[in-house]
């Protein structure tokens, strides 16, 4: 327990752990997008792997338990993941100005600089879709457990669809910068390697855009209806 304590209080320790954070939701990210995807395949489809994640770990766990088990994780995750970013900026920002790592400010990218107020952005927004999809107080006509019924008419409205696709664009370019800080900060360092690590996160960043992207577009072009 020292040992992890004394590593939170490190800059090292803490940029470690946000890469960690961040690791668990590009992987939360991608499942939740290939899930998404299977709105394309129709109602039924859709609707049973909705079906599927609600009555995961039956009969052990309660319904919908696991499925809140992991919801609860994944914010616990979230929220340290922004107050590490919160605590490194702070760092940082205070080693500049002491004139140490000056090195640092030749690194910064456009998506680097807006880092902070990209998270903010991203965190009302999970809030809003939180409260939008899945508890459905924001939803028009919110039905529970009609997951396909409840995608089509939330995203059925042109300002809404808009503003989950501004909020993709943000969350892109936060990976844009933040896949590659990740790598970097788990020791992908190795000059055969460390070349991949841009392309690598712009692959990702565009993927996860377009495959989140696609599904209000599809809904307002009554593709997905």
């Amino acid at each position: 327990m020292r040992r992890v304590v004394t590593l939170y209080r490190s800059s090292v320790g803490k940029k470690i752990l946000m890469a960690v954070t961040g690791f668990m939701w590009l992987g939360f990210l991608l499942g939740h997008m290939v899930g998404n995807l299977k709105a394309f395949q129709g109602a039924p489809m859709f609707d049973e792997y909705a079906h599927h994640l609600r009555v995961l770990g039956e009969p052990i766990l309660p319904r919908t338990g696991f499925l809140w088990a992991f919801r609860a994780v994944m914010s616990t995750a979230f929220v340290a993941h922004l107050l590490l970013a919160w605590q490194t900026s702070r760092q940082s920002r205070a080693a500049r100005q002491s004139g140490y790592r000056k090195r640092e400010d030749l690194n910064f990218t456009f998506a680097s600089r807006w880092m902070r107020w990209g998270g903010v952005f991203i965190l009302i927004f999970v809030v809003f879709h939180v409260l939008h999809m899945t508890t459905g107080q924001l939803h028009p006509d919110f039905v529970e457990g009609g997951a396909y019924h409840n995608l089509v008419t939330g995203l059925g409205s042109p300002v809404v669809a808009a503003l989950y696709a501004l909020a993709m664009l943000v969350v892109a370019l936060h990976l844009h910068h933040g896949v590659w800080s990740m790598f970097q900060t788990l020791g992908a360092n190795h000059p055969k390697y460390a070349t991949l690590r841009r392309p690598l996160s712009t692959i990702v960043a565009i993927a996860i855009f377009l495959g989140f992207v696609s599904i209000p577009v599809a809904v307002l072009a009554g593709v997905v209806s």
